[in-house]
């Protein structure tokens, strides 16, 4: 069993509803929250204590200390914990820079404790289905994508003071909304390797993006386009992924777009019955952050998982500081990138 502190109340019920699911390996002793009634709500949901004393917190007996703060805290409240000892699973966008990603990795390296990214849209049925298909070999060559997150977020949405400002969001759609399916495609074609941005802000009044149009080449050659907006009529998230042997299409449930099983079509002259029979043995896999508490338990157990890492935190970073350089210089941004670039200490305007 780990014992888990979850600091921060709001998102932190979602990750609570996780680990719950997850009994047997899990045990959430303190909700720790600055708004006493919030925090006491959840830890009564719980079944334990609430506090505000994040000292205590670090002083504690816990294994994992669960960050789900606005994100210019991640950086601080995560290497905190970590020179406390302690495991840490932080909320998206991880860090505000590559170079706290990478110092990050300096102190996760010297106390020996592991950091977990959260980024839920990796586990459920869907994805299952497309690995057991890539790993019979029955994909083929990637050659196209298409990426949708087309959300609502009405001007109500930014009534919560730390929203849509650089100095405490941090940055816009593209790093606290689609960073999820971006993640999601570097885990299905691998690295990026070139990115072309044009980013605006249309749907409120805000200082950061709100909309994004992203052309994507990644390593293996793909071309990808991304589409992003805080402006539909309602929430939807969508992949369509073409490769040599089939065309795959992702469920559009906004937040789980991996949990409901996928839509694969087989490409002439490959066989439909080949890719039905393995992705019809793929049962139900646990979905989202129940699915990902359980990764990062089969992680600290030593055990092979699908856990997402570090380095899979910093990629997406990069992807992300890339985006904002390429929109604001005009032109395509390669990647790595390296502590040299314009942007490595910070992607803020």
């Amino acid at each position: 069993m780990y014992k888990v502190a979850i600091i921060g109340a709001g998102i932190g019920a979602e990750h609570l509803k996780g680990y719950k699911a997850n009994a047997d390996r899990f045990d959430v002793t303190t909700i720790c929250d600055l708004d006493a009634e919030r925090g006491q709500a959840l830890a009564q949901q719980a079944g334990t204590a609430h506090t505000t004393d994040f000292d205590g917190v670090l002083r504690s007996d816990v294994d994992i200390i669960d960050i789900c703060l606005p994100p210019h805290l991640h950086f601080d409240f995560a290497a905190q914990a970590l020179e406390a000892g302690k495991h840490v699973v932080c909320e998206k966008p991880l860090v505000a820079s590559l170079q706290e990603a990478d110092a990050l990795q300096t102190i996760s390296a010297r106390t020996n404790c592991q950091v977990f990214p959260v980024f839920q849209y990796r586990f459920g049925t869907g994805m299952a289905q497309l690995q057991a298909l890539q790993a019979a070999g029955l994909t083929g060559k990637p050659f196209v994508g298409t990426l949708e997150t087309h959300w609502n977020r009405p001007a109500s949405y930014y009534d919560v003071d730390w929203r849509g400002t650089w100095a405490t969001e941090r940055g816009g759609a593209v790093l606290g909304h689609a960073i999820h399916i971006h993640d999601l495609l570097t885990g299905i074609f691998g690295p990026v390797a070139q990115v072309h941005a044009m980013l605006d802000t249309r749907v409120n009044k805000i200082e950061v993006e709100d909309c994004a149009a992203l052309s994507i080449r990644m390593e293996n050659g793909a071309l990808v386009t991304s589409s992003v907006t805080l402006g539909a009529a309602k929430d939807t998230s969508r992949l369509r992924l073409i490769y040599e042997m089939m065309t795959v299409e992702s469920d559009h449930a906004p937040y789980q777009p991996a949990a409901a099983p996928w839509t694969f079509e087989a490409r002439a002259p490959f066989k439909q019955g080949n890719i039905d029979e393995i992705t019809t043995q793929i049962d139900n896999q646990p979905t989202g952050f129940d699915g990902m508490m359980g990764a990062i338990a089969d992680a600290l157990d030593a055990k092979p998982s699908a856990a997402v890492r570090l380095d899979d935190g910093r990629r997406a970073l990069e992807f992300v500081t890339a985006v904002y350089h390429s929109a604001r210089t005009g032109k395509a941004a390669d990647l790595p990138l390296k502590p040299d670039h314009p942007l490595y200490a910070s992607w803020m305007p």
